[in-house]
């Protein structure tokens, strides 16, 4: 074999190992993406079908409920509520009528089965997204 040909053999390998290794990396990324939707985004039926997800809001004063482990509460961009139930310890900051952003999947009757809880910081703090999701809900109900 000449040498030209196993120079071009070499780069042709090596140009088909990064091509496998950038299929690789793109499909563990879009594996682990979580897009955030708002309440009145999944009332309007934009939330992804069987796939992990983010609803940020504020959790609606009286609609706390626990059993046992399970956890059962309301999310609301203060237009549309999505009920949600997790089933673990919620963080020590999480409260009615404050902030939080709940991670999980949608189940076959709608209600929001959350793998994770986040609550917001402290008084003054709001995730960008959040609050301009909950502006732009607000802006889209009051039409």
């Amino acid at each position: 074999m000449k040498p030209r040909h196993k120079r071009a053999l070499i780069i042709v390998g090596a140009l088909a190992t990064l091509a496998i290794a950038a299929v690789l990396i793109l499909n563990a990324l879009n594996s682990n993406i979580a897009l955030y939707v708002t309440p009145s985004e999944v009332a309007a039926g934009k939330a992804p079908k069987g796939q992990t997800f983010r609803i940020g809001g504020m959790v609606k004063d009286g609609s706390l409920k626990r059993d046992e482990l399970v956890v059962h509460f309301t999310i609301t961009d203060l237009v549309k509520e999505i009920s949600v139930s997790y089933k673990g310890i919620l963080p020590d900051l999480f409260k009615e009528g404050k902030g939080a952003v709940v991670q999980g999947k949608l189940d076959t009757d709608g209600q929001f089965i959350a793998s994770e809880v986040l609550a917001k910081h402290d008084e003054n703090y709001m995730p960008p997204e959040a609050k301009h999701a909950l502006e732009q809900a607000q802006k889209n109900g009051a039409k």
